[in-house]
């Protein structure tokens, strides 16, 4: 198990000491995959903690976790 560790954290130190120069081109639109990439992980991060929070808070709480209805919604007769 050690072993796989180590390799997976041996294999790209390796892969950046031993880089040359590259001489590529970034356009623009590239950067703006790349932003758009980190801004997507970091909403879905944000997304799966909240789900797990709930889940974890519902687990030790004093009331178990219940279907939320909207009780405060008028009915389709009083329209």
């Amino acid at each position: 198990m050690k072993r796989s560790y180590a390799a997976l954290l041996l294999a790209p130190a390796v892969l950046l000491i031993s880089a040359e120069n590259a001489y590529a081109y970034l356009d623009p639109g590239t950067s703006s995959m790349i932003l758009q990439g980190l801004i997507g992980g970091i909403a879905g991060g944000l997304f799966a903690i909240r789900v797990y929070w709930g889940k974890l808070k519902s687990r030790f709480g004093r009331t178990p976790s219940t279907v939320h209805t909207n009780q405060d919604a008028p009915d389709e007769k009083a329209r």
